[in-house]
C-alpha cells in the first residue's frame, strides 16, 4: 500500500552522492557522507534528509572512532528512520564498500509511525537504484552487533567491517 508521500529533491541528491564514487580531490572525499539518515517531514508528506544526523568522511578519525557504532547512536529509539551506511568491509578476496538501505522500525515506536513508514518505504526505495542491501531493523538487539550487518553484506565470507576484524 502506497502512503502518497514523496521523497525530496535533496534525498535523491544525498543518495547520488554517496552512490558515485568518482575521483575527487581529498577535501571532497572528507565532505562524502559515510552515513545518513532520512525522516518524514513534520506533515507527514515528504521524506527529507534528516539535520545534523550523519557522519562523514572525514569527521573518522577525528570526532568518529567507530563510524559504525556512531551511525547506530544516531538511531532514535523511540521512532523509525530510514537509513543509509557506506560499509567499508573485507571478505577473505577483496575490499568491498557498498551501500546499505537501512528501515529503522524499533519496537517502541509508535504504531502510527511504523506504518506510514512501512507503507513510504517503497518510494524511498524506488529512487534508491542499484541498492545491493536492504535491512529491516527493529531494535539495538538487531543493530548494535556489527557481524549482524557482515551478514547481510556476505554471510560469513566477511572478516572485517570498517577496519575491525570481526
Amino acid at each position: 500500500m502506497a502512503s502518497g508521500v514523496t521523497v525530496s529533491d535533496e534525498v535523491i541528491k544525498v543518495f547520488n552522492d554517496m552512490k558515485v564514487r568518482k575521483s575527487s580531490s581529498s577535501e571532497d572525499v572528507k565532505k562524502r557522507k559515510k552515513a545518513v539518515l532520512f525522516c518524514l517531514s513534520d506533515d507527514k508528506k515528504k521524506i527529507i534528509v534528516e539535520e545534523d544526523k550523519q557522519i562523514l568522511v572525514g569527521d573518522i578519525g577525528e570526532s568518529v572512532h567507530d563510524p559504525y557504532a556512531s551511525f547506530v547512536k544516531l538511531l532514535p529509539l523511540n521512532d523509525c528512520r530510514y537509513g543509509l551506511y557506506d560499509a567499508t568491509y573485507e571478505t577473505k578476496e577483496s575490499k568491498k564498500e557498498d551501500l546499505v538501505f537501512i528501515f529503522w522500525a524499533p519496537e517502541n515506536a509508535p504504531l502510527k509511525s511504523k506504518m506510514i513508514y512501512a507503507s513510504s518505504k517503497d518510494a524511498i526505495k524506488k529512487k534508491f537504484t542499484g541498492i545491493k542491501h536492504e535491512w529491516q531493523v527493529n531494535g539495538l538487539d538487531d543493530i548494535q552487533d556489527r557481524s549482524t550487518l557482515a551478514e547481510k553484506l556476505g554471510g560469513n565470507v566477511v572478516v572485517s567491517l570498517e577496519g575491525r576484524p570481526l
